[in-house]
């Protein structure tokens, strides 16, 4: 987690301050996760996003090897499907359950036995050099707000990605079994 400033030098730990912000550069989605996990210790871990990059699922995947996250779920949007595909299955090793919706929200939820942390940020799961606007809370009633909304948007207006993928893979590869295409390996528009 090397990327961005030290969190402690802008953030207070979560028991000393029940809301805390930030505007500015350096306070990366990542490690701001790692730093709040370091003090729930193991939890459930709820991630909402607009788009995703192959460095923060790693690092996310990394979490998960620690044995820091219980639990996790991403929703990210549908318009970034295509950058999607192509991290799928890193998404897949990283997240129980994966769901592309009309999403421009950029939340990550931390939730255990003792602890509720709400992260509501300006920022994508990725890295750059831009001032971003972030908020952390232990306040109970924002965790629950948030979380009921998230759990809304997966519920109405979202699909599970977990498989689609392969099933996609699958139906096409049997389209293309069963075309007479003169041209190896070419096939019409639309398969």
């Amino acid at each position: 987690m090397g990327r961005g400033r030290n969190i402690a030098t802008i953030l207070q730990p979560l028991n000393k301050c029940a809301s805390q912000c930030y505007l500015g550069t350096g306070l990366h989605t990542l490690g701001l996760l790692n730093w709040i996990l370091q003090q729930t210790g193991r939890a459930d871990v709820y991630v909402s996003t607009f788009s995703t990059s192959e460095a923060f699922l790693n690092g996310f995947f990394n979490l998960r090897k620690k044995k820091l996250i219980n639990h996790s779920v991403l929703l990210a949007d549908l318009k970034a499907s295509k950058k999607t595909v192509q991290l799928y299955r890193l998404m897949q090793s990283c997240f129980d359950t994966v769901y592309l919706g009309m999403n421009h929200s950029k939340i990550v939820l931390v939730q255990n036995d003792s602890h509720l942390v709400s992260v509501i940020s300006s920022q994508n799961q990725t890295y750059g050099d831009r001032a971003e606007c972030t908020m952390v809370t232990t306040d109970q009633m924002a965790f629950y707000d948030l979380y009921c909304g998230l759990r809304d948007i997966v519920d109405k207006n979202s699909i599970q990605l977990n498989g689609l993928f392969n099933r996609i893979t699958e139906r096409d590869n049997q389209v293309r079994e069963n075309t007479n295409d003169p041209i190896d390996g070419v096939f019409p528009f639309g398969y």
